[in-house]
């Protein structure tokens, strides 16, 4: 993305913004189209928005730890600047925003739960970034965003997904068991509302 429609972009978003606010991208990576496109949705990474020192920053889970990143560099690695932000409908208190960067420093604060999972593994002790987004949420609010399927389910659920490329990334044999979830299914909860999308 070109710098005149990257500070577009985040002029736009940041005037947007609330935190708690969830924002969904597109990573322009090969891993990232696959998620995407195995769940029938543009959309491939999600994290969500606090604001320290007067300075926006989006909550992720990323390769490879959790970390806190700045809104313009979370902006700027989306493609064709696809980008949306969702917001709960029952407005958060100062209370409830702080009980969300609690939850998400707890769960940030140690190994082997801050490292990403490439098998997106929701029963695992590490972090994914649709599964981060969900547990502090869990945490802090009691809200479940997002919900929880097999591999079977979901690759059942979109036709449209390779099971080849899966069947290669698992090194040859898909665990259909294994409990996932994804950033679509939280970019569909009906619990939020859309607040800005350029998609």
């Amino acid at each position: 993305m070109k710098n005149p429609q990257l500070n577009r972009l985040e002029q736009q978003v940041s005037a947007t913004l609330q935190e708690g606010d969830v924002l969904f991208i597109s990573i322009d990576a090969f891993l990232y189209k696959q998620v995407a496109k195995g769940t029938g949705s543009w959309c491939s990474h999600v994290g969500f928005a606090i604001k320290e020192n007067n300075q926006w920053l989006v909550v992720e889970s990323k390769v490879p730890v959790v970390s806190k990143t700045p809104l313009r560099k979370f902006l700027s690695r989306t493609c064709n600047g696809e980008v949306m932000v969702r917001r709960l409908k029952q407005p958060l208190t100062a209370t409830e925003i702080e009980q969300l960067k609690q939850s998400a420093d707890k769960l940030s604060a140690t190994l082997p739960t801050t490292l990403y999972h490439l098998g997106f593994d929701f029963d695992s002790k590490r972090q994914f970034c649709s599964k981060f987004v969900h547990l502090v949420y869990k945490d802090a609010l009691g809200i479940a965003l997002g919900k929880a399927q097999t591999l079977e389910q979901l690759l059942q659920e979109n036709p449209q997904a390779s099971v080849r490329f899966w069947r290669c990334w698992f090194l040859g044999f898909i665990p259909w068991k294994r409990q996932t979830l994804t950033p679509a299914s939280q970019i569909n909860d009906p619990q939020l509302n859309t607040v800005f999308c350029t998609v």
